[in-house]
């Protein structure tokens, strides 16, 4: 048995002004085939484990190239056609294949193409033909195409939010691939569209009842697999929303029936499952009255809109120049992208006082640069962070303090949210000491900060990001889906949660 397995992986904001090219890919992590590391990336954990279970079990895995950029706006279309090309020119040299087994995002767009993975699929179904199965792990925060479901045998998403399953998922496609290989089972994939768009955090109810029982489907009967495609509202194109997917074992009319049961009682739920978001001064509010009643324990602001994982730049200054004008003293800072402060920083050296500009760069939205009289207190070549079993770089890096104060920022060069608080210890911040700490990120970093955390509180400051898409002017996803309608499925009566489906 021969199976050809690849990742090729973004996340596109196509309201954001960062443009992505090779360099952005090549920056946050390109394995050449062979070179993968035994650790996963995000969106590549089918690529270690099917090397892995090809050894333990005798059969032969060809990989290609694993290629990841940090999310951000459109894919330069020549860059796209060449990581595309780079891992069609290398199932060709593998053929005679078995199967293709790849790590997606799914929400990947380019230069003239507004289904980057559909394309890729496309172009890998006429290589292999009809008859060789064709497999995927794709993010939720995806889009689920009509061609992209045409190309595939078996597909499913990450069901947590914050993405802390994404290796057992990749497990799970590579274990259904194999099974299907070997003749025991035969996959059909059926969908349903949900017609709406929101946030579905995993970190709280009701979304964390409905995966669970979501989870308990699987293995039930003749149905293999059950995944929730979010959708990703800063991705204007013609398929974005929610979606609910499911594998069976040559039971396509049940596995639609399953499907249209999970998708209206997550209907049922639209408005209900996003965390609060407060204004930023509000927020800051709450935490300094939770942090005078809970002294032993930092609260974490979570700045959810400007997050490089969604696309945004990740320099936004709101938060911190409001902490800074209130004199909140100790506060750690995860992280600011800003490549020539961290240029400056590595000019002056370790425990060098300097007058930096910081943050605020890459849009008007980012609000003013930051002028302060800063300290050097840690300086890397490449600083990293931990999320889960895989490692995340920041690039060259220096950690600042400014004088007067134990306000610590970590800058970064290779933009990246937070994810856990080893972005904060492997700089050189005591994130234990502080008061607050203010992270970019919508909801990843909430598994890693929520135990060292006397409190989680989402702050909404301005951002690239279109954080309500009740009034995004979305050119081609159109408006016919829910919060810009009403009732787009038109259900006078939503099931009760869990009653449809077997909870």
């Amino acid at each position: 048995m021969r199976i050809f397995t690849a990742s090729l992986a973004t996340e596109t904001n196509t309201f954001s002004p960062l443009p992505t090219d090779r360099a952005a890919f090549e920056a946050a992590f390109y394995a050449a085939p062979g070179q993968h590391p035994d650790t996963p990336t995000l969106c590549s954990s089918p690529v270690p484990i099917l090397r892995a279970r090809g050894r333990e079990e005798g059969f032969t895995v060809i990989e290609g190239t694993s290629t990841w950029a940090e999310p951000a706006g459109l894919i330069k279309r020549e860059t796209f056609e060449e990581l595309r090309d780079e891992i069609l020119g290398q199932l060709r040299a593998a053929m005679p294949v078995d199967g293709v087994v790849l790590g997606l995002h799914g929400a990947m767009v380019a230069q003239g193409y507004d289904d980057c993975e559909g394309d890729l699929l496309a172009r890998v179904r006429a290589i292999v033909g009809p008859d060789v199965l064709v497999a995927a792990e794709f993010d939720p925060h995806s889009h689920l195409t009509a061609k992209r479901v045409a190309q595939l045998d078996i597909a499913a998403t990450f069901l947590e939010f914050p993405h802390t399953d994404f290796h057992d998922r990749g497990a799970h496609v590579v274990d259904l691939a194999l099974r299907a290989l070997r003749g025991e089972i035969r996959p059909v994939i059926s969908t349903f569209d949900c017609r709406m768009i929101g946030l579905y955090p995993t970190s709280q109810q009701p979304m964390r009842g409905f995966v669970d029982r979501m989870k308990a489907l699987e293995g039930r009967g003749r149905i293999l697999s059950c995944s929730v495609i979010h959708g990703f509202m800063a991705g204007d194109v013609p398929e974005m929303g929610t979606r609910i997917l499911v594998v069976s074992d040559a039971a396509p009319e049940e596995g639609a029936a399953l499907a249209r049961r999970l998708g209206t009682e997550l209907y049922a739920l639209r408005g209900q499952t996003a965390m609060p978001i407060l204004d930023y001064e509000d927020g800051i509010d709450l935490a300094l009255q939770v942090r005078a009643g809970d002294p032993a324990r930092p609260v974490t602001i979570a700045d959810t809109w400007d997050n490089p994982g969604g696309g945004c730049a990740g320099d936004g200054t709101h938060v911190l120049m409001s902490l800074i004008a209130r004199g909140v003293d100790r506060v750690g800072v995860g992280a600011i992208w800003d490549p020539v402060a961290v240029s400056f920083c590595h000019a002056a050296g370790l425990g060098a006082r300097l007058k930096l500009r910081f943050g605020g760069k890459a849009g008007a939205e980012a609000g003013p640069p930051i002028d302060a009289e800063i300290e050097v207190i840690h300086l890397a070549q490449e600083g990293w962070q931990s999320f889960r079993a895989s490692r995340v770089t920041l690039g060259r890096s220096a950690t600042v303090r400014i004088v007067g104060t134990a306000i610590d920022i970590v800058l970064i060069t290779s933009r990246t949210q937070t994810y856990e608080p080893t972005l904060f210890s492997n700089q050189g911040v005591d994130f234990a000491a502080k008061e607050i700490l203010l992270v970019k990120s919508t909801n990843h970093f909430h598994a890693g900060f929520a135990p060292v955390s006397s409190r989680i509180i989402h702050v909404d400051s301005p951002s690239s990001y279109p954080t309500k898409p009740a009034e995004t002017a979305y050119q081609k996803a159109g408006d016919g889906f829910w919060p810009k309608v009403a009732d787009p499925l038109g259900l006078d009566a939503a099931p009760v949660a869990g009653e449809e489906a077997g909870a």
